[in-house]
């Protein structure tokens, strides 16, 4: 299969696309949407067009798509439209791939709730088919040293408590100076399990170890009124709690800037 691929560039870089890699398509210019790949026919292309030049405006969309031999899911033009939604329009440096029913959204957005939103959205415009990677980030400078301090590391606890192993408290030294770069920024501890047992338990023990963390925190000198915790239980998980793998991937801490 060869794909469509439509890069949108917002000051930034927005890919969509369907099916195969098509050839490397010219750099974007600041403010451009870029469009290139592959569609099974006219109409198609056609359809893909207006509805990004009625979102971003005529002159700023590029053309760069082929009309040529492509499978594509049942009402696949039907689900892109979805996809191309005003609130794309929040995001910037950012890459949506639609492969075939994989859909991959990339780029920076202003705030958390901006990012969970638009990610609702495309879940809850496609049909269970289609498979949803959100790669959204928050722009926001402050988020992105507190994520690069965690570097995608998991704080682990001893098994079902909620005290600390030496290998999370070695993370969270790190994490401690991180939040000193913030002077005082207030910043949201939040806890996650994976599925296994009961809800209520579950939520409970992410709260005692989001609230572990922040003691730990205040004795690195980390004020306690500057840390909120929350504990979300198995209700948000990053992975499939069907393997061992997902399940030690959904018991993690996050760490955001309070919005």
């Amino acid at each position: 299969m060869k794909p469509l691929t439509l890069f949108l560039l917002l000051a930034a870089l927005f890919n969509v696309q369907a099916q195969t890699q098509a050839p490397a398509p010219a750099s974007p210019q600041p403010g451009q949407i870029l469009v290139t790949g592959t569609v099974a026919d006219e109409a198609s292309k056609a359809a893909v067009l207006a509805r990004l030049r009625e979102l971003y405006g005529f002159d700023r969309v590029v053309d760069q798509m082929a009309v040529g031999a492509v499978a594509v899911p049942a009402n696949w033009n039907a689900h892109v439209q979805k996809l191309l939604a005003p609130n794309l329009k929040l995001i910037t440096r950012g890459q949506l791939t639609i492969d075939g029913s994989s859909v991959n959204l990339r780029g920076e957005v202003a705030n958390e709730a901006q990012r969970q939103q638009i990610a609702s959205e495309i879940a809850t415009s496609l049909n269970p088919t289609y498979t949803v990677h959100n790669g959204l980030r928050v722009a926001a400078a402050e988020q992105n040293v507190l994520d690069a301090a965690l570097d995608k590391r998991t704080i682990e606890f001893d098994s079902g408590q909620a005290s600390i192993t030496a290998h999370g408290l070695a993370i969270l030294d790190e994490m401690a100076a991180a939040m000193h770069q913030l002077k005082g920024r207030k910043v949201e501890v939040i806890g996650h399990t994976d599925n296994t047992g009961l809800r209520a338990s579950n939520v409970s023990l992410s709260q005692a170890r989001a609230d572990a963390v922040r003691n730990y925190l205040a004795g690195k000198g980390i004020a306690p009124d500057t840390v909120l915790t929350s504990g979300q239980g198995p209700d948000r998980p990053v992975a499939s709690n069907a393997t061992v793998d997902g399940r030690a991937r959904n018991r993690r801490i996050e760490f955001r800037i309070a919005q």
